[in-house]
């Protein structure tokens, strides 16, 4: 199946959303709540394209709608360009001084409207990946709490939570860096928590928490036990694997 976008012709395999077929085609859509592992949860709207088929045209959001029929795209146009400088609009709104938004409002132009309320100091656009990053791994530490202008993401009563891992995965996801995570002396603070971090076995250096790897293990099924408890991290890890298929191979 085949579609056009921006005047080219591209291979798509129906049900493919239109914001993947267009990156693996190295075509830019700007877009701020989607991640590859994650997919697109359509909270920023950035990302909005028209679509015209059927001899019908429309906006829609780009990370959640699928290829269903012949169809042309178009990524950039007077219109799209418009209604993502009110979306960016929005967001200077809540995250003035958040260097990731002020960098695509440049873009765009946008400027912060005195009629929209401003949040000074806030970072976070609530685009949900932190909270689906730590869903998927099985944890659930942190969720959207509020209703409103209040709405946030936290842990219960902003509390440390018994269930994270300390992973800062969600922080790796996070596109507005708004998740703070700093680590000192093998200790690692998110969340209002510390975590201590293990070492490398082979190279020396802190690369998970205790928690971490314990939580991995356990869904793994890894006895850590028949390793005489050795950790690797993933460059040391993937240089034992190099070692081993040569050592297979001769």
């Amino acid at each position: 199946m085949r579609i056009t976008i921006n005047g080219s012709e591209v291979e798509v395999q129906r049900g493919e959303y239109v914001l993947d077929v267009a990156r693996r085609n190295n075509i830019d859509i700007p877009s701020l709540c989607h991640d590859e592992a994650l997919g697109g949860g359509a909270c920023c709207r950035i990302c909005l394209v028209e679509v015209m088929a059927n001899k019908k045209s429309k906006v829609v959001t780009s990370c959640v709608y699928p290829v269903t029929e012949e169809m042309e795209v178009i990524t950039d146009s007077h219109k799209l360009r418009r209604l993502r400088r009110t979306l960016l609009m929005l967001l200077l709104a809540r995250a003035p001084k958040n260097k990731v938004i002020q960098k695509m409002a440049e873009e765009y132009q946008a400027q912060v409207v005195a009629r929209f309320s401003s949040a000074a100091g806030e970072d976070c656009i609530l685009c949900n990946l932190c909270v689906s990053a730590c869903d998927k791994l099985g944890t659930s530490a942190i969720s959207t709490v509020n209703r409103g202008v209040t709405k946030e993401v936290a842990t219960p009563f902003d509390e440390p939570s018994h269930s994270c891992i300390g992973c800062a995965a969600c922080a790796g996801v996070c596109p507005t860096q708004a998740i703070k995570v700093s680590e000192d002396n093998d200790k690692r603070v998110i969340w209002n928590a510390e975590f201590e971090l293990i070492r490398c076995s082979q190279c020396n250096q802190p690369f998970a928490t205790r928690q971490q790897l314990e939580h991995l293990n356990k869904k793994l099924h890894v006895d850590l036990q028949a390793y005489n408890a050795h950790h690797l991290c993933q460059t040391c890890r993937a240089r034992v694997q190099v070692r081993h298929n040569d050592l297979s191979s001769v």
